[in-house]
């Protein structure tokens, strides 16, 4: 099988790097390209570093970006007149930025994911399932752990889990969305859904969902153990989006979820 021509955005930035490393080590990938947005003089395993242009991804088949927003669209820009196709970590888009991202969609394959990791898109889907299934008498929330560097809370894959709730109880998220804790041992269920997110350590990721009926209690979790999950989840990515006609794709549509 001939090797996907690989080129990642942001490459030096902690994603970039764990990226790099996984690549090495999958066979179906060769690595290409690395880039950054502003001009770094430096090598990594031979490859020397570019900016984003048409030079540097003329000979890539699939770009995989982990940077912020305003970099990801100079990236989607480029991509669209070489026709790449892009897999898209990146987060923190406001609507225009969205709207864009769907209208470069139109033109080549994208596939664009808040959280990479196979086991997090099933914590998601299950949780659709579960609050579907139980439905309005079962009180919900969502509980997770970072590292103590994480400044953000709740994190960006405890919402999309209060989002899988919401789904699943075919409501809007933000009419559902209650309180939100920082580092308290406890927390109280409520009508709405609550999160607590406990900072501490260098905790990769914990994430767990409880339903709560008065009677019993389901609880549904995921724990992240090595940031690795993330990059293979994105080689992943990038390995099934290289049939896809153009689109705009998420891990759902990889994982084949309903």
């Amino acid at each position: 099988m001939k090797k996907i021509n690989l080129a990642i955005t942001g490459c030096l930035g902690r994603m970039g790097q764990q990226l790099i490393k996984s690549s090495k080590k999958n066979t179906n990938f060769k690595l290409v390209t690395l880039t950054e947005n502003v001009f770094i003089d430096k090598k990594i395993n031979g490859i020397k570093l570019d900016m984003n242009s048409e030079k540097a991804f003329k000979k890539i088949d699939v770009i995989i970006d982990f940077t912020v927003p305003s970099c990801t669209l100079e990236v989607l820009k480029i991509a669209k007149r070489l026709k790449k196709k892009v897999v898209i970590g990146t987060t923190g888009f406001n609507k225009k930025q969205e709207n864009l991202i769907k209208k470069y969609s139109k033109k080549i394959p994208i596939l664009k994911a808040g959280n990479m990791s196979l086991g997090i898109n099933l914590l998601v889907y299950l949780t659709e399932i579960a609050s579907s299934c139980l439905g309005k008498d079962f009180l919900s929330k969502v509980f997770e752990v970072h590292h103590k560097h994480k400044k953000d809370y709740p994190s960006g894959t405890a919402l999309m889990i209060g989002k899988g709730i919401a789904y699943g109880k075919k409501k809007n998220f933000l009419s559902l969305y209650g309180k939100k804790f920082l580092n308290k041992k406890t927390f109280p269920y409520s009508k709405k859904i609550n999160f607590n997110s406990i900072r501490k350590g260098e905790i990769i990721g914990e994430h767990e969902v409880k339903f709560y009926s008065g009677k019993e209690i389901i609880t549904l979790n995921h724990e992240a153990f090595d940031r690795a999950l993330y990059s293979e989840g994105a080689l992943t990515a990038a390995k099934w989006l290289i049939n896809k006609k153009p689109g705009l794709y998420s891990m759902r549509d990889l994982m084949n979820f309903k």
